[in-house]
């Protein structure tokens, strides 16, 4: 029987990861900072871990040969000089303890599959972008990733196979962007932001979980964006959501300023611009299930 541990598997992504591992009768081992979330079932066994002291609980390893790594403080809170510091060491710093501790033991850990963003690309209406563009985005989003994803390529010096998954915007109806999206829609107050031409590159929290899994499952290498095969524009976006709402969109575009004096720096998650391709993926075989933004958001909303 496969075990995996994973890291981050209370949070919204990783709850839904740990329900199609049990569907494939994988037990999971998972870490966590609090010691109100240790469970000890047969399939699914949680260990301690403070990253911020070193400890870790090292009999997490034990029978695990694959790390799906999500943990990261999010990037939804407003970015104080003091919080941005904490977005980038809850990914690097968690990183190295992983790495210090199957070093010194000598695990036997076989992959590593981590979540990245596409936050790595430049922002841009017109380019289209795979997994080896370069040059990186300048952006503080860029350096996160460039940071986070330099943390975790450390693990092939241990002859583990490392994985990346870029992240869009992740689609669910019960957390991340999209209850904030609706939310003003309800009150018949939805708008797009901007000139809402940025393109959306989103993924159905289904198919973002099956694709962790797939990656692992068939020992895939490399980078893979997670992002679903048809990106929308902001503008298509809202509209779409309105209507599977069946709400009325009758304000103007919200501006950028507005959202910069209400979020700060934190406004560019609205705004940024990345036609992302999902290529890579399919081309190794993995199969989408929700392709086109209306049906998703009908199976998240309706």
């Amino acid at each position: 029987m496969k075990i995996v541990l994973i890291t981050g598997a209370t949070g919204l992504i990783g709850q839904e990861i740990v329900r199609v591992c049990h569907e494939k009768n994988w037990t999971v081992h998972y870490l966590t900072t609090s010691r109100q979330k240790l469970n000890n079932h047969d399939a699914y066994k949680g260990f301690y871990w403070n990253p911020k002291t070193n400890e870790i609980d090292s009999s997490c390893f034990e029978g695990v040969d694959t790390i799906i790594n999500l943990v990261g403080a999010s990037i939804s809170k407003r970015w104080t000089p003091d919080y941005k510091n904490e977005i980038i060491k809850s990914r690097t710093a968690t990183a190295k303890l992983l790495f210090d501790t199957i070093k010194t033991n000598n695990f036997p850990i076989e992959q590593i599959v981590s979540a990245s963003a596409i936050g790595m690309y430049p922002s841009s209406q017109t380019n289209y972008y795979e997994e080896d563009f370069e040059p990186i985005s300048t952006s503080f989003l860029g350096h996160v990733v460039d940071k986070w994803e330099d943390a975790i390529d450390q693990f092939s010096s241990l002859g583990i196979i490392v994985s990346k998954i870029r992240i869009g915007l992740v689609l669910s109806e019960d957390g991340g962007a999209l209850p904030e999206i609706i939310k003003p829609m309800r009150f018949c107050a939805g708008a797009a932001f901007g000139n809402g031409q940025q393109w959306q590159s989103w993924i159905h929290i289904e198919d973002l979980s099956a694709l962790f899994v797939y990656v692992a499952d068939n020992r895939l290498d490399g980078i893979f964006n997670g992002v679903s095969p048809n990106p929308v524009s902001n503008s298509e976006l809202t509209k779409i959501a309105a209507k599977v709402l069946k709400k009325p969109l009758v304000l103007p575009n919200i501006p950028k300023f507005v959202m910069k004096l209400i979020l700060g720096d934190m406004h560019i998650l609205l705004f940024e611009s990345q036609r992302v391709s999902s290529q890579k993926i399919e081309e190794a075989g993995f199969n989408f299930t929700h392709h086109h933004l209306e049906p998703a958001l009908e199976d998240l909303l309706g």
